[in-house]
């Protein structure tokens, strides 16, 4: 994917990169395996609230020497958010 494409999809789902790395630092996230998109790689979801305050689904995985390459980033869906609220308050 050529970075203009990719400038697109990052406008598309309302979520930037840089607001994307920022879900790492919740200390209330929660990391959940995507086993529907993990075919070729292991894919791993996080949600987490941003720096923007915005609850944020990233999808990403682990490459070699502990880096981390984002794949996608968006706000939540309103189940997703039902269930994160739910799993932290136990």
């Amino acid at each position: 994917m050529g970075r203009g494409q990719s400038q697109v999809k990052w406008v598309k789902h309302g979520v930037s990169f840089d607001e994307a790395t920022t879900v790492f630092d919740d200390s209330l996230a929660r990391i959940f395996d995507d086993e529907l998109h993990s075919k070729n790689e292991t894919r791993e979801l996080i949600i987490g609230h941003s720096i923007n305050k915005r609850l944020v689904v990233v999808c990403f995985t682990e490459r070699p020497n502990e880096r981390i390459r984002i794949i996608s980033a968006r706000v939540n869906t309103p189940k997703e958010r039902k269930q994160y609220e739910e799993n932290i308050e136990t």
